[in-house]
């Protein structure tokens, strides 16, 4: 049975998917605070977001507490990667052109959406997105992974997508990363360089992963066969589109369009706070 949060009578389409280089991750996670409050005060139908961003690292803010965390930041730079913190939860992820972000938001209802409601609607939506698929997809953390969690998705033991979640103004965003081609055990291993270097061998206030570069893949490894960010695309709206009454294209409008500005400011700041140590 569908879950009813995928059941929305109309999804605002917001896809950011194709737009560059230039879309910066720091925009993304604006967009979705902006939506979230939208959203929560029902001046929006529920939203589906795609994105994409190039050679980028996503931090925790658990990852700016390594003890030689400018060594590691100096690693990813090597590699060719920018790097941001997060406003929510987790630990590092690899973003590039072969990755391609959803969200999913929702409002909250009166009694509160569980968190785990909203992780199990991202993971049926990706079931349905790949049923003609010969394969099994499960939800359960991968030790060895980055960023390692109970609703790590993967096809046997190999991981392919994280999922997270933001609450911010009676607002719920559902966030998924899906490694779509390229290789996951070559992202794996810059995160794999990042703590060593980061880390030294010394003893951490907080436990990071110890990466295991062959547990992590991307779904055209997976499943055999050259998906594109665009093939993936489609299945994601056809999926929406079979259980809604509508979908429709949007950009953000009216007050949002201040709203989004407020919010960048903020993470902007925020980041230069973080990683000023």
């Amino acid at each position: 049975m569908i879950q009813p949060l995928l059941q929305q009578d109309k999804w605002r389409i917001i896809d950011q998917s194709s737009l560059g280089p230039g879309f910066k991750a720091l925009q993304s996670f604006a967009m979705d605070d902006t939506l979230c409050t939208s959203v929560g005060a029902k001046a929006s139908s529920p939203v589906a977001r795609s994105w994409v961003h190039h050679n980028t690292i996503v931090l925790g803010i658990t990852d700016t507490k390594l003890p030689f965390l400018q060594e590691g930041l100096d690693i990813l730079h090597k590699h060719g990667y920018q790097y941001i913190v997060r406003n929510s939860g987790g630990l590092a992820v690899v973003l590039d052109e072969g990755v391609l972000n959803l969200s999913l938001i929702f409002p909250d209802s009166e009694k509160g959406i569980e968190i785990n409601r909203g992780y199990d609607a991202m993971y049926e939506l990706i079931q349905m997105m790949f049923k003609d698929y010969d394969v099994q997809i499960e939800a359960k953390e991968i030790v060895g992974s980055y960023c390692p969690g109970s609703y790590d998705l993967s096809i046997k033991n190999q991981k392919f997508a994280g999922i997270s979640q933001r609450r911010i103004k009676n607002g719920v965003a559902v966030q998924i990363y899906l490694c779509v081609n390229g290789s996951g055990s070559d992202r794996a291993r810059v995160i794999q360089e990042f703590y060593d270097v980061g880390i030294k061998g010394n003893p951490t206030k907080f436990e990071y992963p110890t990466i295991l570069p062959e547990v992590m893949a991307s779904l055209s490894e997976l499943l055999g066969e050259n998906l594109t960010i665009s093939d993936v695309m489609m299945k994601f709206l056809m999926v929406l589109k079979d259980h809604s009454q509508s979908i429709f294209s949007s950009q953000l409008e009216g007050e949002e369009i201040d709203l989004y500005q407020q919010y960048f400011d903020r993470v902007v700041k925020r980041n230069e706070k973080v990683l000023e140590r």
